[in-house]
């Protein structure tokens, strides 16, 4: 939609912020601020091989209406900020691979999701994140290299070992050239358990020459666990103004 378009839609539905509701942006400097502190994802029961995951916030407090309106609610002008905090997640592992270019790969919707939503949420994010990234002088890129090869089950009330039993061979990669050295960083919007992060990780993997580069993983945020260890994040001048955020409420 144009900027004509947006004003015009913004005088018939004005604006409220997605996480606490306030008039303005569709993610408010304060909500939007939960999302400016990246910390590594460790659920509380670690799935063998999980990859190193990096999330932007913690999954509570108004960053779950924040991420329940993108994701259900049709709220598609929230791919910007939420793409932004992923954008910061991923520069993370960019700031310690620098020069690599780095392939953001998302996480393919079940076939109920997309019918559900007609659209494919994390696709979505993992594009604004890579335009952000670019626009930061990351050499960065998001590409499909993931496709769903079977119906799963409802992983409600599952332990960690039956979420991955369960996952097991849903994932597999499309036969994609890839640049040399290239980092591949799975992406989600939230991280629970890491069984899927994990299943796509392994999936990836098995199809890395040896000695690469290991599969990374970054997510908008995660699920809030006991102690979790803040990691560095990237340095002033990575991203305009120390944070990709502030372009992206301003759009």
């Amino acid at each position: 939609m144009g900027g004509l378009g947006a004003a015009l839609a913004d005088l018939v539905l004005p604006r409220t912020c997605a996480g606490c509701g306030v008039p303005g942006p569709a993610l408010c400097r304060r909500c939007a601020a939960l999302l400016g502190a990246p910390r590594e994802a460790t659920p509380r029961r670690l799935p063998p091989g999980m990859p190193p995951t990096v999330a932007a916030g913690a999954y509570a407090g108004p960053v779950r209406p924040a991420v329940a309106a993108f994701k259900e609610h049709g709220r598609a002008e929230l791919a910007g900020p939420l793409g932004a905090a992923l954008a910061l997640a991923v520069g993370v592992h960019a700031v310690l691979l620098p020069g690599r270019p780095v392939l953001l790969v998302p996480l393919p919707p079940t076939r109920a999701a997309l019918r559900a939503r007609g659209r494919d949420c994390v696709r979505e994010l993992a594009a604004a994140a890579a335009d952000d990234l670019r626009a930061a002088g990351v050499p960065a890129g998001c590409v499909r290299l993931l496709t769903r090869t079977g119906r799963v089950r409802d992983s409600a009330g599952l332990s960690v070992a039956q979420r991955r039993a369960n996952l097991a061979g849903t994932f597999a990669v499309r036969p994609v050239r890839l640049p040399t050295g290239a980092v591949l960083v799975v992406v989600d919007d939230v991280v629970t358990s890491g069984a899927t992060l994990t299943e796509a990780a392994a999936a990836l993997a098995a199809t890395r020459p040896d000695g690469d580069t290991p599969v990374l993983a970054a997510v908008v945020a995660a699920t809030p666990r006991p102690g979790p260890r803040p990691v560095r994040a990237a340095p002033p001048g990575c991203f305009p103004d120390g944070s990709p955020r502030a372009s992206r409420e301003s759009r």
